[in-house]
């Protein structure tokens, strides 16, 4: 009696897909030392001329709410014991105030070299910007960016998964990602599709600052200039909330994400879309 061996099943096809055009990843990774040094000597500049100022304080030598926070960062650290990088035990006020500007700037006293930085990496980023857009209009990748209709539904169903993806996992259950026949699901499409916008609003409010008596139509649509900078402080911080989970989930999501990003395909089973 003959046995029947059991046939193993074909290994399925993978496809080689297009995905980001050259320019498209160019000024994407342009884009790292950019915003690093855009953000480095934008701190700088603002400790000469904080946004968020209170009454000044002559116990703690500041009216700077960045500069509280560096001096309770570095006694509380003391307090207990713990020695921070560029801080000892004989600190003292008002030095200790500078604890955070010396650790997210490019430090302070230095605002004649930080503003000419600022404007030399303003530049690149806008040209830069201008190559991203060049990329996404040759490349056709501006059409996984525009909103569909189906984006309410999907963002609800990618929120609940990632809410529940760590518990998941954590208690050993299988937790389903949901079906996505796009490029990008609706809540990668939404952040993207915000980061042309953030950067137009940084270059414009970044101009209205610049330029106040020039351009005094371009500082009253922010609503003066106090309110450009406040506009253009918390762009920044727009910039730095986007790129930590971004990072975060690129490498959950695999190696192929990544590599999509430096060669421009990427391999996927055909049902894939």
């Amino acid at each position: 009696m003959a046995v029947a061996h059991a046939i193993p099943a074909a290994p399925e096809s993978v496809a080689v897909v297009p995905k980001h055009h050259i320019l498209v990843r160019i000024s994407h990774w342009l884009n790292i030392p950019l915003l690093l040094g855009l953000g480095l000597s934008g701190m700088s500049i603002y400790w000469a001329a904080p946004v968020y100022k209170h009454a000044w304080n002559e116990t703690t030598a500041s009216d700077d709410y960045i500069a509280d926070l560096g001096r309770w960062i570095v006694m509380h650290a003391h307090l207990h014991g713990y020695a921070l990088p560029g801080s000892t035990q004989a600190d003292t006020l008002p030095a200790a105030n500078d604890w955070v500007y010396n650790h997210t700037s490019l430090g302070t006293g230095l605002l004649a070299n930080a503003l000419n930085l600022h404007w030399l990496f303003a530049y690149l980023f806008m040209a830069n910007g201008v190559l991203y857009l060049l990329g996404l209009s040759l490349g056709g990748g501006y059409k996984a960016l525009l909103p569909r209709r189906t984006d309410p539904a999907e963002t609800f169903a990618m929120i609940r998964y990632y809410l529940g993806i760590v518990p998941a996992k954590l208690l050993r259950k299988p937790w389903k990602h949901p079906v996505i026949l796009s490029k990008y699901n609706a809540l990668q499409r939404g952040a993207y599709a915000s980061m042309p916008v953030a950067a137009t609003l940084s270059v414009l409010t970044g101009w209205a600052i610049h330029k106040p008596q020039q351009l005094g139509w371009l500082q009253g649509l922010f609503g003066g200039y106090d309110l450009a900078r406040i506009w253009h402080f918390w762009l920044m911080w727009y910039f730095a909330a986007f790129v930590i989970p971004h990072v975060i989930l690129v490498l959950v999501d695999g190696w192929d994400t990544l590599r999509s990003m430096v060669v421009g395909w990427s391999t996927r089973a055909p049902h894939a879309k």
